[in-house]
């Protein structure tokens, strides 16, 4: 190459010409008439320009890193016909740490321990980051606090251990503040309640036969005590050996679904319903007594 040839030594430079001159006089090589491995020596990220590039806005995951490489991986392992694998063994144990975690983290949400330091929180006299302290004022009912609230009177009774719906002004109340919601996982026919995002305390569902339970996000429009259940072709009334719906409906905004209690005990823990959840009578009672009309309750397969 000519770079090589200016290089010589000062005693051969008649040879030196000479080759400059034949170089000279022969037709330049075109870059594509280059072998692919000198072409690829030029390329522009082989060389260190000496900017510092500024940080991404986006970039791409590394698995997608992987898979855009793999074709040139393949076609330099068929030319050196040695074998390659298809993923990077270093980024392997970061996955794998990834999956451990988000289990474990999964796992410690349900924690029993936890979760019955967090229900035993809700009823506690102590004032949180969920709830605030309340003075009565003249003219104040437990029915208008609630709903200003968002939460229900059998809550602020539970919580401040009240016998029954009379408050008086001056008198000191804690309220629970924090949205509630919902979460249903039908592959495990459990569902969760959730205080400000956190789990509280899960209870065992019946969910509906071959997996007819529809999915998605709905919300508690309505509320019933000892409902009586308008079955087709027949109404059934509170306490009826033949209402399904046990003592407490708490309907969708999806019509003909909800969550209710049931007259079949044995069912719950399976798929068993027409597509509502069920729930032994006496957690479904706990439950409405909490969760307010606005509910937001989320299915899952």
């Amino acid at each position: 190459m000519p770079a090589m040839a200016f290089a010589a030594e000062t005693d051969a430079e008649d040879a030196t010409d000479k080759t400059l001159a034949a170089l000279e006089t022969s037709p330049r090589l075109l870059a594509t008439e280059l072998p692919q491995d000198d072409q690829n020596t030029f390329k522009k990220e082989n060389f260190s320009t000496g900017e510092t590039k500024p940080a991404p806005i986006a970039t791409v995951s590394d698995d997608e890193k992987i898979k855009d490489t793999i074709p040139a991986v393949k076609a330099e392992t068929v030319r050196a016909e040695v074998s390659a694998p298809k993923t990077s063994p270093v980024l392997l144990p970061e996955k794998k740490a990834v999956e451990v975690r988000t289990k474990t983290e999964v796992s410690s949400t349900l924690n029993p321990a936890e979760l019955q330091r967090r229900w035993k929180a809700l009823f506690s006299k102590e004032i949180a980051s969920d709830s605030i302290a309340y003075t009565v004022k003249p003219g104040d009912n437990l029915y208008v606090l609630a709903r200003k609230n968002h939460t229900t009177v059998d809550f602020i009774k539970k919580i401040n251990d009240l016998k029954n719906d009379n408050i008086y002004p001056r008198m000191k109340l804690k309220i629970h503040t924090a949205p509630f919601s919902i979460r249903i996982d039908k592959s495990k026919n459990m569902l969760v309640l959730y205080s400000n995002d956190e789990a509280v305390k899960k209870y065992s569902v019946a969910t509906g036969k071959k997996n007819c339970t529809p999915v998605g996000e709905f919300k508690i429009t309505d509320k019933l005590v000892h409902p009586t259940w308008f079955k087709t072709g027949a109404i059934l009334p509170p306490g009826s050996p033949e209402n399904a719906l046990g003592t407490r409906w708490m309907g969708f905004d999806k019509p003909a679904y909800g969550i209710h209690g049931t007259i079949e005990p044995k069912s719950i823990g399976t798929q068993a319903s027409e597509g509502c959840i069920r729930m032994l009578n006496e957690e479904i009672e706990e439950l409405y007594s909490i969760v307010p009309v606005g509910t937001k309750v989320t299915i899952q397969d």
